[in-house]
């Protein structure tokens, strides 16, 4: 998820195991910086584009590793509150100040949950390093859903300037509204998921479920864009949960199976290929071969497209290029369009 949701979430998790055992603001801050942590590994280069893309939420979103890390991070974190604060009041029992083991919950629970938050979304996390360096990307929510976070937002601002003794409550509340939101993110693709298959199977063209991939479209949960791989093409299609039995209208793009099959011989394209369960498009154009991961973006822009290698006699790897980007559709008109085909319009995305 985006950084601000990720602040949010490490926020509203540090108040619920602090309580009042520290000022709420202060153990919101101190959950925020935490839930930020994972993503400083953005900020690593690992020697080309990419590698930064694969290896990002890598090691830092790996369960084993942050458990292992939380006792360092949680002791430094006590230390440092510590000598802040140098004339500490006088706290009554109940309001006793966190002890380690209150830090350690604290730090591991925004680790965790900044980890399993992000494998909610399609980009991929590797959740099991060491032991697997699979990517999980169960991909029901997009990367920024305000429905998602201001539940959060709106939780932990009012704990904070609230005087009640009750003012937890509402930390609480935007936890349980916002894991709520996750979970009707999951209802909502899985009935999509059956929707598709049922009007596939329908044209008689119905390919193995790990060739369709079903995700959310920007900043929602209604609008659902849907690829379908297949031999010498992929679909690309949109459904709302207003359309109703309307069928999903397809639209197709070629893949050449021939440079497909030569190209999958580069190291490079076969481990976006692998990252990517195999929703990849490889093209040729002057010369040079570029891979294309089909999962995050929409035809004709995908955030993540490479030039791995130039054509000689034969295929010549070359350090990969980024060449991916956001298109050059004017934001207003594609936020029309958005809205008004989550509305249940049959209109095309702006090309």
């Amino acid at each position: 998820m985006d950084s601000v949701t990720q602040f949010t979430l490490g926020a509203a998790v540090s108040v619920a195991v602090m309580r009042r055992r520290m000022p709420i603001w202060q153990s919101a801050l101190w959950g925020g910086f935490c839930g930020t942590l994972p993503d400083l590994d953005a900020l690593i280069d690992h020697g080309n584009a990419l590698s930064n893309m694969l290896l990002h939420r890598a090691h830092s979103h790996a369960l084993i590793w942050q458990t292992a890390a939380t006792p360092a991070i949680a002791g430094a974190l006590m230390l440092t509150h510590r000598i802040r604060r140098s004339h500490p009041p006088a706290l009554s029992p109940a309001r006793a100040a966190p002890h380690f083991g209150h830090w350690c919950l604290m730090v591991w629970l925004v680790l965790i949950t900044h980890a399993l938050l992000d494998g909610m979304t399609i980009y991929g996390t590797q959740l099991a390093r060491p032991l697997s360096e699979s990517a999980y990307g169960l991909g029901s929510i997009f990367i920024i859903d305000p429905l998602y976070t201001l539940p959060l937002l709106a939780g932990v601002l009012i704990s904070s300037l609230s005087r009640s003794p009750h003012g937890l409550r509402s930390n609480t509340i935007g936890l349980i509204l916002s894991s709520l939101y996750l979970a009707w993110s999951v209802a909502a693709q899985l009935y999509v998921t059956q929707q598709v298959e049922t009007s596939l199977a329908a044209s008689g063209a119905r390919p193995p479920r790990s060739a369709i991939l079903v995700t959310p479209t920007p900043f929602n949960t209604v609008l659902w864009r849907v690829v379908v791989m297949r031999e010498d093409r992929y679909d690309e299609g949109f459904y709302s949960l207003l359309d109703g039995r309307r069928p999903v209208r397809f639209s197709s793009y070629p893949i050449n199976p021939a440079l497909r099959s030569e190209a999958m011989r580069l190291a490079s394209v076969k481990a976006l290929n692998t990252f990517s369960d195999g929703f990849t498009r490889i093209d040729e154009h002057a010369g040079a071969i570029r891979i294309t991961d089909l999962r995050m973006g929409q035809e004709p822009a995908y955030v993540f497209s490479f030039v791995v290698a130039q054509r000689g006699s034969a295929l010549t790897e070359t350090p990969p290029r980024a060449v991916g980007g956001r298109g050059s559709v004017p934001i207003a008109q594609a936020l029309d369009w958005l809205w008004r085909r989550a509305a249940g319009a049959d209109i095309d995305p702006p090309r």
